[in-house]
């Protein structure tokens, strides 16, 4: 994929506002359980798995299998203009919801 394309698909996942949640959500807790996201985020799990898959295909995010279950992250090793639009995520002062871990992640 060229250069424009892979900044056109970086900006088009930014243009939704379940996906800014979803970075500030795991920007501010730290990888979680897909479970944990669906329960926070109220969202259906085959909804909230396009938007992870959306993140997670532009370099937003990273994911690890653990048995059944499926814990994602942002990357660490993020290009600087993805380092600098996490950077303006956080400066809009998103407010959160709480974070509740259900109990999936108790099994692991």
């Amino acid at each position: 994929m060229d250069r424009i394309n892979v900044f056109l698909n970086l900006i088009g996942a930014l243009n939704d506002e379940t996906r800014i949640l979803i970075l500030a959500f795991l920007k501010a807790n730290g990888e979680l359980c897909v479970c944990d996201l669906q329960n926070i985020l109220n969202l259906k799990q085959s909804r909230l798995s396009r938007h992870l898959k959306i993140l997670k295909d532009c370099g937003f995010l990273y994911v690890k299998r653990k048995g059944t279950w499926a814990y994602y992250g942002i990357n660490e090793n993020l290009s600087v203009f993805h380092t600098e639009c996490l950077k303006a995520i956080q400066e809009l002062q998103i407010s959160l919801p709480p974070l509740q871990h259900i109990t999936c992640n108790k099994e692991m």
